[in-house]
């Protein structure tokens, strides 16, 4: 972990999860916390050899790789950590992540700390922050996902952008609700900021690129759907030859995340008047519509 100043009081923690921070006085406010425990305790020490003290935690959204070093955190520091609706409530409870996920209560190997962090104690982040940072939707990731601009004119975009690096190699990087995330990215298009920092990827000044990637790839990918679905097509079979389309490994967590990120396209495109689906044999069949 490497911590860069990036503003008159904005630093952020280099990390393959980016940890927002905001300085006041000796204080600051970080924007999320990683993935676990021992992220937690790397934060900590950095902020220790400042000699900073935590006024507070911003958590962006509720997945475990940006909650996961809450707990240790706000138990050694006893600091508020704030979150926004939904996001408040999977922070809260996060077995509702792979509960959600999984679609009941998950096996105990789907309880791992890539899916399912510590429990902490939330408040809501509505009228909360100080009048330097401020909170704005980035819905379509996760449920109910946020960004943070600081004074500084930084924006912390969290999972509202994907790397190239991460396209290229995934293809398929997880998404909640389609429609929702190609709202946030022409939304991001409209920004103007001194830097944007995603929290996956290197702080850009200009994310021009960084949206059209991630746009052209859910193109893409609703089309390599379309095309599959020429014929009736199971979900089990559709995840399987998305899989082998851009040559995944099929593993436990991807079976899932890429799992739950094809149903979402699928609404979005059923949704679009692209697709219908339909039973045989006590099997529900996805196929595009006759007049396409």
């Amino acid at each position: 972990m490497e911590l860069v100043k990036v503003g008159e009081n904005t630093y952020y923690i280099d990390n393959p999860t980016n940890i927002g921070i905001y300085k006041e006085d000796n204080g600051v406010y970080l924007i999320d916390t990683g993935n676990d425990k021992d992220a937690g305790r790397k934060i900590l020490k950095i902020l220790e050899e400042q000699n900073w003290s935590v006024l507070g935690i911003i958590n962006t959204h509720s997945n475990a790789d940006h909650i996961g070093g809450n707990k240790i955190i706000q138990d050694r520091t006893h600091c508020p950590i704030y979150g926004y609706n939904i996001e408040k409530a999977i922070t809260e409870f996060p077995i509702l992540e792979p509960s959600f996920l999984y679609g009941a209560y998950p096996f105990k190997d789907l309880q791992n700390k890539f899916l399912l962090a510590k429990e902490s104690q939330v408040l809501n982040i509505q009228d909360n922050l100080p009048e330097y940072l401020e909170y704005f939707p980035l819905k379509g990731h996760f449920f109910d996902m946020i960004g943070i601009k600081t004074k500084d004119n930084v924006y912390f975009l969290g999972d509202a952008l994907f790397s190239e690096e991460t396209i290229n190699k995934y293809h398929i990087f997880y998404i909640y609700n389609v429609r929702e995330y190609l709202n946030t990215l022409d939304y991001l298009a409209t920004l103007k900021g001194s830097l944007f920092i995603p929290a996956h990827t290197s702080a850009v000044k200009d994310i021009t690129n960084l949206i059209n990637l991630n746009r052209k790839k859910i193109n893409e990918v609703c089309d390599t759907i379309l095309s599959f679905c020429k014929n009736p097509i199971t979900l089990e079979e559709l995840q399987a030859k998305i899989f082998n389309r851009y040559n995944l490994v099929m593993n436990l967590n991807q079976y899932y995340l890429i799992g739950s990120t094809i149903k979402a396209y699928l609404s979005y495109l059923y949704e679009e008047d692209k697709l219908i689906y339909e039973f045989k044999d006590n099997k529900m069949y996805w196929k595009i519509k006759d007049e396409l």
